[in-house]
């Protein structure tokens, strides 16, 4: 259908407005950011993944938790603003530093009073 829902207490994300819901206010764009680093041993074990194959576990993992802490930011700045839900979020990451060896997370999205 092309949407992502989260629901938390109420509150809905969406990557489009969904079939059925009315957006009866635009409030504001919030976003959530989350940076982490790479650690010796998730880069020594990658180097042995990129010679003999197969996923890097470790890096999935933090990638995982820095995305859910993004997004978890983002729904707390929409609450903040007194939003019942975000839509339209946007994911983008980035890798940082001199050696590229932190990665961020970024999302952002409008966050809307919905109607049901």
């Amino acid at each position: 259908m092309g949407w992502f829902s989260k629901k938390d207490d109420g509150f809905f994300v969406a990557t489009t407005t969904p079939p059925g819901i009315d957006t009866s206010q635009y409030v504001g764009v919030v976003n959530g950011e989350a940076i982490i680093g790479a650690n010796i041993f998730r880069d020594m074990f990658s180097s042995v993944r990129d010679i003999v194959g197969g996923r890097a576990g470790g890096y999935e993992r933090a990638l995982a938790g820095a995305r859910n802490a993004a997004l978890e930011d983002m729904i707390a700045a929409a609450k903040e603003l007194g939003a019942t839900g975000v839509i339209g979020i946007d994911f983008d990451y980035e890798v940082l530093g001199e050696t590229n060896g932190m990665m961020m997370v970024a999302v952002s999205g409008t966050a809307v009073k919905m109607v049901v």
